[in-house]
């Protein structure tokens, strides 16, 4: 089994309206604590969520799409989250919260190529 990445991934999900629970998924987090790796693949499918919400705000869903990816790549070091190891920055973007933008519980796996379990995990989930 020498090769092998344990790896922990989480399905991203935008809920337009929180009070009705209903939710769009729109991409994946996959973190390997042991290779430092943390990466997202996001993509908006914006027919989607303006039928669950014709009135949602897509250059603020936006904005908050991008600033998730860039705390995946520690993007703006100055700030304390980015200064984080890639496991405790996974651990902070897959935390509960009641917001917009939410993550399922993390589930893990073994991969011998994570950019690859990424890909294939994103088109289970999402496309």
């Amino acid at each position: 089994m020498q090769g092998r990445h344990l790896y922990e991934y989480a399905v991203i999900r935008v809920v337009p309206r929180v009070e009705r629970e209903e939710f769009v998924n729109v991409g994946v987090v996959l973190c390997s604590k042991k290779d430092r790796f943390l990466e997202s693949r996001i993509v908006i499918d914006e027919s989607k969520l303006q039928a669950l919400d014709p009135e949602v705000d897509l250059e603020l869903l936006r904005a908050y799409l991008e600033s998730f990816a860039s705390i995946c790549h520690g993007v703006g070091a100055e700030g304390p989250i980015a200064q984080m190891d890639p496991a405790s920055r996974f651990r902070w973007l897959t935390s509960q919260r009641s917001s917009m933008i939410q993550t399922s519980r993390p589930h893990g796996g073994l991969s011998d190529d994570l950019q690859k379990t990424l890909e294939e995990l994103f088109a289970q989930f999402v496309a």
